[in-house]
């Protein structure tokens, strides 16, 4: 089974991103992917999620 996390940060900056998936990798979560959510007449995204995956061995 696949288990998903997503973490979410309203701080989008490269430091703030690697921060991230640092800390979930190591905690043996697989990075996916980032997704952005932009604000109206920003060039520059408001939020991020960062998106991992692990599998689950079921008992």
């Amino acid at each position: 089974m696949v288990e998903y996390k997503v973490a979410e940060t309203s701080i989008v900056t490269d430091e703030t991103l690697e921060r991230t998936i640092n800390e979930w990798v190591s905690q043996g979560w697989e990075f996916e992917r980032i997704q952005f959510a932009m604000y109206e007449g920003s060039k520059r995204p408001g939020m991020a999620f960062v998106l991992f995956t692990r599998e689950v061995v079921e008992e």
